[in-house]
């Protein structure tokens, strides 16, 4: 199942402020409700596990976020995330790219979810995303 969405989020950050934020995974991990750092696997990349509940179901993914793209001058940070369901089949694979603006910027996510998780149906899934999104946008203000 693909799933897209778009948030905007403010900031009274400065700009390249903002930007250097965003690429400091071991920050910007944590604002994403039950997610966490386990190890740094490169210059640009990290081992990180989220717990995410759904409707009654609790499922843990682990995988790497990793920076693929970043235009210091665009201020724009494209991530890339790769995770597997422990203990299950399934995966949650996700493109997030940053466009910071002043002010604030934009968050674009295009996420691929299989197994237990995608079988709650295409709504569930997109709002447990934009639930944690709306939220991840509100910590990451706040750093």
């Amino acid at each position: 199942m693909a799933v897209e969405l778009d948030h905007s989020f403010s900031t009274t950050r400065a700009l390249d402020d903002s930007f250097a934020t965003i690429l400091d995974l071991e920050r910007v991990i944590p604002c994403v409700e039950g997610g966490s750092v386990l190890e740094r696997t490169g210059p640009e990349a990290v081992k990180a596990e989220i717990k995410v509940k759904m409707g009654a179901m609790s499922m843990t993914f682990t995988g790497t976020v990793e920076t693929v793209e970043q235009d210091a001058a665009a201020h724009r940070v494209l991530l890339a995330v790769k995770s597997r369901e422990a203990g299950g089949q399934g995966h949650a694979n996700a493109s997030v790219e940053f466009t910071l603006a002043d002010g604030g910027g934009m968050i674009h996510t295009n996420a691929q979810i299989t197994g237990k998780a995608a079988s709650m149906g295409e709504g569930v899934v997109s709002g447990v995303l934009d639930a944690l999104i709306k939220d991840f946008t509100e910590k990451l203000s706040a750093l």
